[in-house]
């Protein structure tokens, strides 16, 4: 078995179904908890291990055998696997005790911005009758903000359900939300069907872009958030749930308000609890620690050799924008470790990556990024208005001929730029 390039020894599947599995290891981080926890494992423990939290451990595995024996199965795999579509939902039912030190162990990385969006994140977990709305760009880091709300600093043996509102056909969404009774539609099974609310009972249920909902069904979903209750499809007996609700989005929700794409009532009651996750370029000294973060975990994984970041790829890798955000820099760092073995990731590593090469981040035939602390001029002369002019045209195509990234980029007003534009059409 392989979690996030971890080669295990044993599968979590049959034959060994029926025995927990809980790993041990030196090289913790949220990602591939998650994936250990997926894949089937009991829980996960970083070394050095602490005796108190492992006895705590063993007991609890102790009682989960002893609740089976009963038939009284809290949590926990169904024993029979129900048809999903595609891969639009993933059930984290699973997931126990989660162990928040891949956070908190490296809180230090992170801008005081992100340190109080934790410690917000903080206290939504104490209160989960609150609604929380996640905002941020994609790739930011908002499931992982999600996941931190629901197991908070100590953990919880609660079930986590994520959905992706967006990857759901609206005309199946009901179903697999709700879930429905027998003979409620031609096709269904004939018993009928739980729904992720189900799943998700006494826990938290994530739903991802929840700015994809159609508005039929985000009036349903405010009903729920609000009353507590709700109906499967073609049933006629209220159901009652006990749940989390933690909404994300990369949408501009009161544009998309004003606009009539959602729901302003249902806004107002996500708003209780909200967190906006600022993008990467606005926590320009997270890019370093995170990217040598992903350097650490992405060498071990892989057996490279890697132990740094070069000076000229420090400065390129803080001087791009990363429209990717945290995402992209964590792809990039994994592409390089993948393609390359070396001491450091070096500025030729990023020859080949077209976000750098294509805007002129990367040194090629002597030319490099403009580092205003330190730049040689030629000797034969300059022509400051060509230079300028470079300069805007360079910037522009640097963010796709958006004027008003431009302008900000370069640090002029959008009327002095569009002067500038309007006098380089004129020449």
């Amino acid at each position: 078995m392989k979690v996030r390039g971890w080669d295990y020894p044993f599968s979590l599947e049959y034959p060994h179904k029926e025995v927990p599995v809980v790993l041990f290891t030196g090289h913790g981080d949220l990602n591939s908890a998650i994936d250990a926890l997926r894949a089937g494992a009991y829980d996960y423990l970083l070394k050095p291990i602490n005796i108190n939290e492992l006895a705590v451990l063993v007991e609890s595995i102790d009682q989960q055998r002893h609740r089976k024996k009963e038939g009284i199965v809290l949590g926990g795999k169904p024993k029979r696997k129900e048809k999903e579509t595609g891969k639009t939902v993933k059930d984290m039912s699973l997931e126990q005790n989660h162990p928040p030190q891949a956070i908190m162990g490296e809180i230090g990385i992170f801008s005081d911005a992100m340190r109080d969006i934790f410690k917000q994140a903080e206290k939504l977990h104490g209160d989960r009758s609150i609604p929380v709305l996640i905002q941020g760009e994609t790739g930011t880091g908002k499931e992982v903000v999600a996941k931190y709300i629901h197991y908070g600093r100590d953990g919880v043996s609660l079930p986590f359900v994520d959905i992706n509102c967006a990857a759901i056909p609206p005309g199946i969404f009901e179903s697999e939300f709700f879930g429905y009774e027998a003979g409620a539609f031609t096709g269904g099974l004939r018993k009928g069907q739980k729904g992720k609310l189900d799943l998700a009972h006494g826990g938290t249920i994530f739903l991802d872009e929840i700015s994809e909902l159609p508005l039929e069904l985000q009036s349903k979903l405010l009903r729920v958030i609000q009353e507590k209750e709700y109906y499967r499809v073609g049933g006629l007996k209220k159901i009652e749930t006990d749940l989390r609700f933690i909404c994300a989005t990369n949408m501009d929700i009161e544009k998309g308000v004003q606009e009539g794409q959602f729901r302003q009532d249902l806004f107002y009651r996500l708003n209780t609890g909200r967190i906006i996750i600022p993008p990467l370029r606005d926590r320009q000294n997270e890019i370093l620690p995170l990217a040598t973060m992903f350097l650490n975990r992405f060498t071990s994984q892989k057996g490279k050799r890697f132990a740094g970041i070069s000076d000229k790829a420090a400065k390129v890798l803080q001087s791009y924008t990363w429209p990717g955000n945290v995402r992209e820099l964590m792809n990039v760092v994994e592409y390089i470790v993948f393609m390359y073995d070396d001491n450091e990731l070096k500025l030729e590593h990023l020859n080949n990556l077209p976000q750098f090469k294509n805007n002129g981040y990367v040194e090629e035939e002597g030319m490099g990024p403009v580092v205003l602390e330190n730049f040689s001029l030629p000797p034969d002369g300059l022509d400051l208005t060509q230079l300028n002019d470079n300069i805007i045209i360079r910037a522009l195509e640097m963010h796709n001929g958006n004027k008003t990234k431009t302008a900000a980029y370069l640090g002029i007003t959008r009327r002095v730029l569009q002067y500038r534009l309007k006098r380089l059409e004129g020449d």
